[in-house]
């Protein structure tokens, strides 16, 4: 499995100078087979612009992945030129909305994308577009395993991904709000059911790192996790590389140095800890089912 980090913001774009080496795109990360394009993709934030680059001039053939339908995560929709190409097959999959009841997601998503609030709705978009739910369990997507959990996140139902190849397995908790679940054992936020299943001996584990514990309580009503949470989950579920993903929109790469620095030292040696930039990419060969 090979791993490309296209967009690693939260919220909103950050743009200028002080956000040029980790980026400011929104969220998006793009999965392919080793030694092929990529066919599925995690969220559709701008970042969603930069998967085109990877793809060359061939039109998209594959799965975007949404793991919840708030603005950063979806507004890269219109501006994937290798979405609008001729050829191209972009199946859109979304969290079902109410649990138990199958819904419409292409009336979903033009609730947000159609006028009066965009020029154009998601059928627009071109003939090789579909647009359907996916529901927690387990389904096979472009030739990956794919787990969807419901976790906790503010304002929408929100799924957690856990996607396994070749024995390897990425996880990938995006926006998620621990707090708003219980206080868990340290007052980070409860390490519930869901982010353990999702995480639980993960090669990698990309999740929200969008606050520091010590904004707490002040920032819990916008629904994120704390770094020093993440660590913590990290190494409960025994994975082996923590990405943190998701950065605040206002800290700027000197700020993102520094908190990888501060989840270092928390980590002390007991899992990877590592910063998600645009461009990042990070190949997991397949395995024998044994842990290195």
């Amino acid at each position: 499995m090979r791993v490309t980090f296209c967009g690693v913001r939260g919220s909103t774009p950050a743009p200028g100078p002080d956000f040029v080496r980790y980026g400011g795109h929104t969220s998006c990360v793009a999965l392919a087979h080793d030694g092929e394009r990529p066919t599925l993709l995690l969220d559709g934030g701008t970042g969603l612009m930069r998967v085109t680059d990877l793809l060359g001039a061939t039109p998209f053939h594959g799965t975007l992945l949404i793991g919840h339908l708030h603005w950063d995560h979806t507004h890269g929709i219109p501006f994937f030129r290798s979405g609008n190409a001729h050829g191209s097959r972009v199946d859109v999959l979304i969290p079902q909305q109410e649990p138990g009841r199958p819904g419409d997601a292409h009336a979903t998503l033009a609730r947000c994308f159609s006028p009066p609030h965009f020029p154009v709705e998601p059928r627009e978009l071109g003939g090789g577009w579909t647009f359907d739910e996916i529901v927690e369990g387990t389904r096979e997507l472009e030739g990956f395993e794919v787990t969807a959990r419901q976790i906790p996140h503010k304002g929408g139902r929100t799924f957690g991904y856990r996607v396994s190849h070749g024995g390897t397995t990425l996880a990938y908790l995006s926006d998620h709000s621990p707090t708003s679940v219980g206080p868990g054992p340290d007052g980070l936020g409860e390490r519930h059911e869901s982010a353990l299943a999702l995480a639980r001996d993960a090669d990698l584990l990309v999740t929200d790192a969008q606050h520091l514990a010590s904004q707490f309580p002040d920032v819990a009503f916008l629904g994120h996790a704390s770094v020093e949470y993440d660590v913590e989950l990290a190494v409960e579920a025994g994975v082996r590389t923590l990405v943190l993903f998701h950065h605040d929109p206002w800290r700027t790469d000197d700020q993102v140095d520094e908190v990888l620095a501060l989840a270092r030292e928390r980590a002390a040696g007991r899992v990877e800890v590592v910063a998600a930039h645009e461009g990042l990419e990070v190949s997991l060969p397949a395995q024998d089912g044994r842990r290195r």
